[in-house]
């Protein structure tokens, strides 16, 4: 098994980890001729994902913080790319965001998409950054947690099928090739476009095992209904302390994480990105959406990235998919 870590992966990490400001200050002027209508949320994926939340959150928190109104629209297709086209295709106004995650940046780097969202769009705000895990059902009697499911994996050679939210490329499946080729584990991996599709997807039996972020699934893990086995993270979270880590059972690797963030078209006139930008770090501090990053276990790990953060985070990310693409053979 080859090791992950590289120069680009430790400067991603150091970022992530790095500590950022977003104490609110006083908004800058609305600019002329805008917010006189609502604007318009575009959501990548569809109604109840982890991505829907977080925009009516934070779609919540900047009215309240600001009088701006929004309309949410979910556009789910493509593994989180159907929506690029109706947002690239948009005015360069200000009027419509899109909210997007890390798989944007694995699909440009990847070559699926041709727009770099650090440089074609202008990031006004990332905030949530998140860590993954794999589920099992509580009642599941095969295996209950993380070294018997191995023990079972390993007696059982591809019986087993894990439900992941995306496509090839994406967080979610290099993850899994990563630590599936480091520990030799043989599962069936089954891919799903939509969130509800994929929690269902365990709890119905449809699949045995199910990779997803801790935030996503919060209502099923107080509900009884899903059990963490495994963390990807270095270190555990004091939450999930009866978890262990994947360094921790032999996968030595530096684990990709979730993150997620709101964008405008290159070309919105720069006292709008301004406003926008100072707007989405107002509603990062409303105390309603902190409120709901926690819930969400977002507060684990320091979440919030203004621009300039935002650009240096999906950069070096980008560096990052690459490279594992290239070890991977994973290749465009």
């Amino acid at each position: 098994m080859k090791n992950f870590r590289n120069l680009a992966m430790a400067g991603l990490m150091a970022s992530i980890a790095g500590t950022a400001t977003y104490a609110q200050s006083a908004l800058p002027d609305l600019p002329r001729g805008f917010g006189n209508r609502p604007l318009t949320m575009i959501v990548p994926y569809g109604a109840g994902g982890g991505s829907d939340q977080l925009s009516r959150a934070m779609a919540k928190a900047i009215e309240e913080e600001t009088g701006l109104s929004f309309q949410v629209v979910n556009k789910p297709g493509g593994g989180g790319t159907a929506a690029i086209p109706d947002f690239m295709i948009s005015p360069p106004d200000g009027f419509t965001v899109m909210e997007h995650i890390d798989t944007a940046v694995a699909a440009y780097a990847k070559g699926d998409i041709r727009e770099n969202p650090a440089e074609d769009w202008i990031p006004i705000c990332i905030a949530q950054i998140t860590f993954s895990q794999i589920y099992i059902r509580p009642d599941e009697t095969r295996y209950t947690d993380w070294e018997s499911l191995v023990a079972y994996i390993d007696a059982h050679p591809d019986e087993l099928s894990i439900g992941i939210l995306g496509k090839v490329g994406s967080m979610e499946l290099v993850t899994m090739q990563q630590i599936s080729d480091a520990l030799g584990l043989k599962v069936r991996q089954v891919n799903y476009d939509k969130p509800a599709e994929t929690y269902g997807s365990l709890i119905g039996g449809h699949v045995d095992i199910l990779f997803e972020q801790p935030g996503d699934v919060r209502s099923f893990l107080d509900g009884g209904q899903m059990k963490p086995i495994l963390t990807f993270l270095n270190e555990r979270p004091s939450v999930f302390a009866d978890v262990p880590t994947h360094r921790e059972v032999g996968a030595d690797f530096e684990a990709l994480t979730r993150f997620r963030g709101f964008f405008v078209k290159k070309g919105v006139a720069p006292d709008r990105v301004e406003y926008l930008e100072a707007a989405c770090k107002a509603g990062f501090g409303n105390p309603g959406f902190t409120e709901f990053n926690e819930a969400k276990y977002m507060n684990l790990v320091q979440s919030y990235r203004d621009r300039e953060g935002s650009v240096q985070l999906i950069s070096e990310t980008v560096d990052v998919y690459r490279d594992v693409y290239e070890q991977l053979g994973i290749g465009q």
